[in-house]
């Protein structure tokens, strides 16, 4: 990994019933950091030494991810429960209140707890993942279903898990590398350590358990109040996953929004173009 993980520490905290895994370096304000699928804490190693200097940066692997507790049942990755650990853990680190970033369905968590807990969030910034409404709109499309195919196949009992871990877990790889435009942005490091996170035991049917339950949550009829704080989106514009069609009017549902489109990048945006990425949020506080 990077050389920079000597200033970094790894610690846990529990809330809401899991022990959860963290990653933190720096001193100050909370900038909490969720990851997607089918990562963890390691996709901000670009982030983390970048804004150690003027928060308290702390990257989160989620339940179920890498080091964290993996609840066994499927009932417990359910968004309110993801919500709870949220709210958790910035109590759990003595905050009141935090800068919130999120990418792919770490985005989607962050989206949902600046709603439950918009006096929390004194910022939020989601990366390549829309609004939860226009998710639930987008996926209703023939376009955004072909796209969410995979989604389709997670649901299904014990095949995902054979066929995520067949071949050393070179699905992890592919999932990577395939998607990226920049497949350089990827290491041979990197990829061992997905795969090494993905193979601990209970982690792949507990990362497929926020697909599983995503249908029915998607589904719920949900009234979406106007988020206040200011609001960064920042979307790698060749998501073979999302369409970029589903950032279009997200400013419905938020008061202050700017959004950063960055062509010829992926939907691991952070990653494959880091040094754009951090611009983009060094500007959006004026640091």
């Amino acid at each position: 990994m990077s050389v920079l993980e000597g200033s970094w520490q790894h610690e846990y905290i529990t809330t809401n019933g899991v022990r959860l895994h963290y990653v933190t370096q720096g001193e100050g304000p909370l900038m909490l950091m969720l990851h997607g699928f089918p990562e963890f804490w390691y996709s901000w190693r670009h982030q983390i030494p970048e804004f150690a200097s003027y928060f308290k940066v702390v990257a989160l692997d989620l339940r179920g991810y890498n080091d964290s507790d993996k609840p066994k049942y499927q009932s417990a990755y359910v968004m309110d429960e993801f919500v709870r650990d949220v709210e958790g853990v910035i109590k759990g680190l003595g905050y009141d209140t935090c800068v919130l970033v999120g990418h792919d369905w770490g985005g989607i968590i962050a989206w949902s707890f600046a709603h439950a807990h918009p006096k929390m969030v004194e910022r939020l910034i989601v990366l390549n993942i829309p609004h939860p409404a226009k998710l639930a709109e987008g996926i209703r499309t023939p376009q955004q279903m072909l796209r969410s195919w995979y989604i389709l196949l997670f649901q299904l009992p014990w095949l995902p898990e054979l066929l995520l871990q067949s071949s050393d877990y070179q699905p992890i790889e592919t999932v990577f590398k395939g998607m990226a435009l920049d497949k350089t942005a990827f290491t041979q490091a990197d990829i061992e350590a997905y795969k090494n996170a993905a193979a601990k035991r209970g982690a792949l049917t507990a990362m497929l358990n926020y697909y599983r339950n995503l249908p029915q949550q998607i589904m719920r009829n949900q009234s979406w109040s106007v988020l206040e704080m200011p609001t960064l989106m920042i979307w790698g514009e060749n998501d073979t996953a999302l369409g970029k069609e589903l950032t279009y009017g997200t400013d419905v549902y938020v008061r202050k929004f700017q959004i950063k489109y960055i062509p010829n990048c992926s939907h691991w945006v952070q990653q494959e173009q880091p040094q754009l990425v951090n611009q983009y949020i060094r500007e959006f506080f004026e640091l």
